[in-house]
C-alpha cells in the first residue's frame, strides 16, 4: 500500500520531557508519536471529536512495538514521522519513527537521515464510540489513503 500522505511533525524537546539527566524520558516518545498521529489526522482534513460526532468512530491503540536507539537529549529538535503500512477493515497500522533533526533537514528523505532515535510500529483500532466494539474505518480516510 501506498501511504498518499507521509507526514512529519517535528518538536522541540523541552525541560518537561526529559528525566534529570536531560536526556528524553520513555514515555515523551509515545506522547510524540500520538500527537503526530492527530496532526496526520488533521492534515487528512479531520479531527478526533469531529470522527466521533460525524462517522460516530474513534481510534485507540491496540498493539505497540516500539525500539529505543539512540537518545534525543534537552533542547535537541526532532522529527516524528508517520507512514501507514496496513488497512484492515478495522484497524490500521502505522510505522512512526523519531528521528534527529539538523536544520535544512525538511527537505530530506528518510533514508537520507540516518538512524532513528527511536522506531515503532502501532495498530489503531476503529471503536463505535457507544458501543465500544469494533467499527469500519470510515469511507473518507479510506478514499483519503488511495484504498481500494
Amino acid at each position: 500500500m501506498q501511504d498518499a500522505h507521509p507526514f512529519f511533525l517535528r518538536v522541540r524537546v523541552y525541560y518537561e520531557d526529559t528525566d534529570a539527566g536531560g536526556i528524553v524520558y520513555h514515555a515523551t516518545y509515545l506522547r510524540w508519536m500520538e500527537r503526530a498521529r492527530t496532526e496526520w489526522l488533521r492534515a487528512l482534513g479531520a479531527q478526533h471529536a469531529e470522527m466521533a460526532v460525524r462517522d460516530g468512530v474513534q481510534f485507540v491503540v491496540s498493539e505497540l512495538d516500539i525500539r529505543y536507539r539512540r537518545p534525543a537529549r534537552l533542547d535537541d529538535l526532532v522529527d516524528v514521522d508517520l507512514e501507514v503500512t496496513e488497512l484492515r477493515r478495522a484497524s490500521l497500522r502505522v510505522a512512526q519513527r523519531v528521528w534527529q533533526a539538523a536544520p535544512g533537514d525538511a527537505g530530506r528523505t528518510r533514508d537520507e537521515r540516518g538512524t532513528p532515535l527511536t522506531d515503532a510500529t502501532v495498530r489503531i483500532a476503529v471503536m463505535d464510540r457507544h458501543s465500544g466494539r469494533p467499527a469500519p474505518l470510515p469511507r473518507w480516510l479510506l478514499d483519503s489513503l488511495g484504498a481500494k
